[in-house]
């Protein structure tokens, strides 16, 4: 990596400015007194946020908008892969540029840092060890792939040595990060559009096992992890053993107990004191898409909102909402917009599987973000598949054909409504029932 002396630029723009963890990144150099500006294709909660503290942004996307002046371009890494143009553009501007991933490794090298891994749970487990590490006054600072309610940021900047991160493991971009400590909450099959399979996923985890300097966590009952682990030089921890100190929790599932199991086990590492981790625990109220409960309508149906995109994440959120709301009790009706052809087409028996306990399942079309359209795989192909399991599931080819089907259906007091997905689903509730999206 090309080394660069962040105490000499003085001009930064950010490419993808309303990127989650982009986004964190382009606040701490504005508060650093940089001079901060950046574009995106659209606006959202981020950049309305970085706008009101000054930080021009512009709609759109060229290599005209970067100013000529600028001392660094940071870009988020999806830009290489859907416009390559634009990508020369900036490797040939004689500007210095670096991605989003590697700008982490600035900003975390002097620290002692926390990096959170794995395919699920990663900006759960981070926003625990987080709250922990400020209950315990030890003044971190926290990047998170959400927004922290206490905070309405998804940045914490403080005064102290520890800095806890959320470490996405997509094209390895975590290997930018060399931590302290080292939470991996689970491995799965993901990112396929980049990962040739799991042995290919798992050989990236243990690159940054490798270049951990004191402690690796890891659920020892997973066998995916658990091989990866064995000879490391320094200190490991079951984080499934902590299951049994992990306090009653506001946030609801079981997925959410083992998140908090290796915040738990995090926290021991610090020499923290368990009395204050079980009072964080017990009082973290969750985070921003994160099975958050948005309200009630006026006829007192309940509405949430979930980033669950990946077959295991959307049952474990549908098994936390029966925890909630027993079958029989209360009706599920979930409007899940499916992330990506790839992961859709490469997951997609198992996304068939997962919807079991839902009283009925919406889809979306397929959000496709950074890929070319594959008519091999579609919404109404899944919709099929969930069907012949057993589940009732109907596919919209638009969000407004979706949206008018829905105001035609009575929802009650007995009714739960979610829109599930990396995407755009949360619109659907707001045109349905006339909410506005609060992130804070």
């Amino acid at each position: 990596m090309q080394n660069l002396d962040l105490s000499k630029i003085k001009k930064i723009f950010f490419v993808g400015i309303g990127g989650i963890g982009i986004s964190a990144v382009a606040h701490m150099m504005f508060l650093e007194r940089k001079e901060v500006s950046g574009s995106d294709m659209a606006e959202n909660e981020l950049t309305r946020e970085l706008s009101g503290l000054g930080i021009k942004i512009t709609i759109g996307q060229s290599f005209e908008l970067i100013p000529a002046d600028a001392d660094l371009i940071v870009y988020t890494i999806a830009i290489p892969h859907y416009d390559a143009k634009f990508f020369s553009q900036i490797v040939h501007s004689g500007i210095s540029y670096k991605s989003y991933p590697e700008m982490l490794h600035y900003v975390t090298n002097n620290k002692y840092t926390v990096a959170v891994s794995g395919t699920h749970g990663k900006t759960t487990t981070t926003a625990m060890i987080g709250k922990i590490l400020v209950d315990a006054k030890l003044d971190p600072s926290i990047i998170v792939g959400s927004i922290l309610k206490e905070y309405k940021s998804n940045l914490v900047v403080g005064k102290g040595n520890h800095f806890v991160v959320e470490a996405c493991e997509y094209k390895r971009s975590f290997l930018n990060i060399k931590p302290k400590i080292l939470v991996i909450t689970n491995i799965e099959a993901d990112h396929l559009d980049y990962y040739k399979d799991l042995a290919d996923i798992q050989n990236a985890f243990v690159q940054l096992i490798l270049q951990t300097g004191d402690v690796v966590i890891y659920d020892g009952r997973n066998i995916d992890i658990s091989v990866l682990v064995h000879g490391y030089r320094s200190k490991v921890i079951d984080y499934s053993k902590y299951l049994e100190k992990v306090p009653k929790l506001s946030v609801p599932g079981e997925h959410n107990r083992m998140n908090a199991a290796a915040a738990f086990a995090a926290a021991a590492a610090l020499d923290i004191s368990e009395e204050i981790i079980k009072k964080s625990l017990a009082e973290f109220s969750g985070t921003w898409r994160r099975l958050e409960k948005r309200g009630e309508t006026k006829n007192r149906t309940v509405i949430f909102d979930d980033y669950a995109h990946h077959p295991t994440e959307i049952k474990a959120s549908i098994e936390a909402l029966r925890e909630l709301y027993p079958l029989g009790v209360k009706r599920i009706t979930i409007v899940f917009q499916p992330h990506l052809y790839s992961r859709t087409k490469a997951l997609f028996n198992d996304f068939a599987k997962s919807f079991k306990g839902a009283d009925r399942i919406i889809l979306l079309p397929i959000y496709f973000a950074r890929e070319e359209k594959d008519e091999s795989v579609s919404s109404g192909k899944l919709a099929e598949a969930i069907c012949q399991n057993g589940e009732k599931a109907i596919a919209f080819t638009d969000f407004e054909l979706a949206e008018e089907y829905l105001k035609g259906e009575k929802f009650g007091e007995n009714d739960v409504f979610v829109t599930m997905g990396a995407g755009e689903a949360y619109k659907v509730a707001d045109q349905v029932f006339g909410l506005t999206f609060d992130t804070k």
